[in-house]
């Protein structure tokens, strides 16, 4: 049955077909476009905005993401070039058009394009379309579109991100790097004409292949330039004088594990603007090379070195390791900077200004050097051998191991784990008892990134501290930063894990620039700036450390291999601080830290022992200490000793009377800090012996070196699994003495001097008995651990 039309559907079938088109028009035209689904390269820039590096698109496509703006001479050369009336028409521009066709025709070939700038944009969306009417028409009509939902500026942006400039050279900011080596707001007139002219002929760019035309187009728009007054002829002249490029050139790569690290990161296609300075960067990366390349005799492949500015913590220079050779196993693509590595001595400022802020230490009080035993640990300073006792300031600038170990006993582990983690240390990842008291030694990992980041918040917190008006910030204890962020308000308080006189202190003793290499050598590093700087050398020589920090730079430098590999002399002092003086010599010039008077107290102080000083004490100082300082104990090493009238004998009520003896303050350490202390101190004055017929009830004069406190050992065994031998040792004041030896009720034998006794007690509970031949006696009772052997 034919199709019937009611009188009523003739009326209105027109108006429902319009309403249809006008519906469907309105649909098409608001509904947003979708846009270059395409990767990115992942860029990287400077603080100033100079290229560092690039990752390429995974398409294979060098393409920049889209840059803030377009600048001022490309957006002048290239409308000029290809569409003069972009700001007026709405997407196309019929009377381009109809020349375009007239022209065409005319010529009997393409000579010419209508196109606008908004249609280029969406032939570059719409790549790969055959060019007939039809697409033609379906990209003016996409045209109108595009600009219904852009900005004229975004428009332009979108063409300059990707239009083609050459092989898989993709985008205006890509073009300029590879081609000129600089940004595009740093191009000239020439440069930006030519790279105006190139999208419409890509082709032209290469070397030998039409460069007179590429020339000729680049000079025309020139020419049309200056009709514009966009140029005048002086400028002109010069521009047509400027040769095209050349081949293209590589981007930099001076930052190239920090460009790895934002991949890991998860920034890959994106433009990030570092915080780094791009000449820094490449000086440093260039003298790194030239300190491995020294040490590569000695088979030391690897070095890294970070440049923070202390007061923000931002990073100005990264240098992830050596690009000398490329060799992969010998670790060139492993960044250090992130890698955990064995801290070695680096955390010991950290202790000492903890200790300081509790006030259990005062900046030269004396603290044991002496053999340590604890538990099958037995540390070791780096010379082998034993002070007795060291200020504590220079056991940390001649970084000893072993006085250390002992403030770290007193301080406690736990404590001094937490507070590691609260000053940024990240790699903690086992509890306190894991590390125990080698955790001062290099017991733990630490990466170059933090411990670098833990000194810049130390020094900060400082300089801070009086602009903060002797308040604190506790987000000055944060990691170090490569991105730029904004400034956060303080959060100011009145307390801090370590308070400003601690760190004053600390930062001082870290001044002092010579430091023993072996016994009887001394290393000295010379600078016309105050540096506080600190070195460290993990076990087996496999890392060397330096760090250094001044109000306005804090450095870190590591060398070493990255595959772990130990080698001979290398060490924190001989391979890592020559570097780290080179980067400050790099650097402009520095000042010093303003002494926190504030909260510092003055004290009467003992010189010979770093302890308050009390009435014995014959030679004292007025010190600045912090506040909690003042409650530390008073000097324990001075003593009232009673003389004889001759002066050659001590005595005592029982032997001589009151009114004959003399009564003179003495300077007496425990025996085993004696017994090391006087072979290298002559001014030490050992205590007379008693004159004869005198009892000595409260001096001791006898003390073990080992097993001293502790009360389980271990004995080794032989090969042949037979039980061997200890080695005991006692120190007694006076020389010469005879000690008689007792295990377990059986004697021994007896020795002089040194009072050393070989045993080999079985598994289970001992008691030692030592006497000396004026009936002083010792005794230790110590366990053998059995099966542990």
């Amino acid at each position: 049955m034919p199709l019937t039309l009611y009188p009523w559907t003739k009326r209105f079938r027109w108006k429902y077909l319009l309403g249809i088109a006008l519906l469907g028009g309105g649909l098409f035209f608001a509904t947003p476009l979708s846009l270059f689904r395409v990767p990115y390269a992942t860029v990287i820039t400077d603080a100033e905005g100079s290229l560092l590096g690039a990752q390429i698109a995974p398409d294979g496509q060098w393409r920049f993401p889209a840059a803030a703006a377009v600048p001022d001479k490309f957006e002048r050369a290239l409308l000029t070039f290809e569409d003069r009336h972009f700001y007026q028409h709405p997407g196309f521009n019929p009377l381009a058009m109809a020349k375009a066709l007239r022209d065409n025709l005319r010529a009997g070939k393409v000579v010419r394009g209508g196109s606008t700038i908004s249609m280029q944009v969406i032939r570059l969306v719409r790549q790969g379309q055959p060019r007939t009417l039809g697409e033609k028409l379906l990209e003016l009509l996409l045209a109108i579109k595009l600009e219904l939902h852009y900005s004229k500026a975004e428009i332009l942006q979108l063409y300059a991100t990707h239009a083609p400039f050459g092989g898989n050279t993709v985008g205006l900011q890509t073009a300029c790097w590879r081609y000129y080596q600089r940004p595009a707001e740093a191009l000239s007139w020439a440069e930006a004409a030519t790279l105006a002219v190139l999208p419409n002929a890509p082709a032209l760019i290469f070397p030998g292949k039409n460069q007179q035309l590429l020339l000729q187009k680049r000079n025309r728009l020139l020419g049309s330039l200056l009709e514009q007054g966009a140029l005048d002829s002086t400028t002109y002249q010069l521009a047509l004088a400027e040769p095209l490029p050349g081949t293209p050139h590589p981007f930099p790569a001076s930052a190239r594990h920090l460009l790895l690290r934002l991949l890991k990161e998860g920034r890959q296609g994106r433009l990030t603007q570092t915080t780094l300075q791009a000449p820094l960067q490449e000086q440093l990366v260039a003298l790194a090379d030239r300190h491995q390349y020294r040490l590569s005799g000695n088979q030391v492949h690897n070095a890294a070195l970070l440049v923070l500015e202390t007061g923000t913590g931002n990073v100005l220079a990264y240098v992830g390791n050596t690009s000398t050779g490329t060799d992969l196993e010998r670790g060139a693509e492993v960044d250090v900077i992130a890698a955990p590595r064995s801290t070695g001595s680096i955390l010991k400022p950290f202790l000492y200004a903890a200790a300081l802020h509790e006030g259990s230490l005062l900046p030269g009080m004396l603290l044991p050097d002496v053999p340590f035993y604890q538990r099958g640990f037995n540390p070791q300073n780096f010379n082998k051998s034993f002070e007795g006792a060291v200020p504590a300031n220079r056991a940390l600038a001649r970084s000893l191991n072993i006085p250390y170990v002992y403030l770290l006993q007193e301080y406690g582990v736990e404590r001094f784990h937490h507070l590691l983690k609260q000053a940024g240390m990240t790699t903690l990842k086992q509890g306190p008892g894991h590390y125990g008291l080698a955790l001062i030694l290099g017991g733990a990992e630490g990466t170059l990134w933090d411990i670098t980041g833990m000194y810049a918040s130390m020094g900060r917190s400082l300089q801070h501290f009086e602009g903060y008006r002797q308040q604190y910030d506790p987000a000055d204890y944060h990691p170090p930063t490569y991105l730029q962020q904004a400034q956060v308000p303080p959060q100011l308080q009145y307390s801090t894990p370590l308070n400003a006189a601690a760190l004053w202190h600390t930062l001082e003793a870290l001044t002092e620039v010579n430091r023993p290499e072996t016994e009887g050598a001394w290393k000295q590093f010379s600078s016309s700036r105050r540096i506080a700087w600190k070195t460290g050398t993990s076990f087996g020589f496999r890392d060397g450390w330096a760090i250094g920090l001044t109000p306005e730079y804090t450095v870190g430098v590591w060398v070493g291999n990255a595959s772990g590999e130990g080698r001979p002399g290398l060490t924190g002092i001989e391979a890592a601080a020559p570097l780290l003086f080179d980067v400050f010599s790099m650097l402009p010039p520095t000042s010093w830290f303003t002494e926190p008077g504030g909260e510092l107290e003055k004290s009467w102080i003992c010189r010979q022992s770093g302890h308050k000083a009390t009435e014995l004490c014959p030679d004292k100082q007025v010190q600045a200490i912090p506040p909690l300082g003042l409650q530390s104990p008073p000097c324990p090493y001075h003593q009232l000793v009673h003389l004889d009238a001759s002066g050659q004998y001590r005595v005592n009520s029982q032997c001589e009377s009151i009114a004959r003896m003399q009564h003179q303050p003495w300077f007496v350490l425990p025996p085993v800090m004696e017994w090391f202390y006087k072979s290298r101190n002559a001014h030490y004055a050992t205590l007379p012996p008693y004159k004869p017929g005198c009892e000595a009830h409260s001096q001791h004069s006898m003390q073990l070196i080992y097993p001293a406190k502790a009360s389980k050992i271990v004995v080794p065994r032989e090969l042949d699994g037979a039980t061997g031998r200890t080695v005991f040792e006692v120190a007694h004041r006076q020389p010469g003495v005879t000690l008689y030896w007792h295990l377990d009720q059986h004697y021994l034998g007896s020795t002089t001097s040194p009072h050393q006794m070989a045993l080999h007690p079985s598994d289970g509970p001992h008691l030692l008995v030592v006497t000396d031949e004026l009936g002083e006696r010792l005794e230790h009772r110590f366990e053998v651990l059995a099966g542990v052997r």
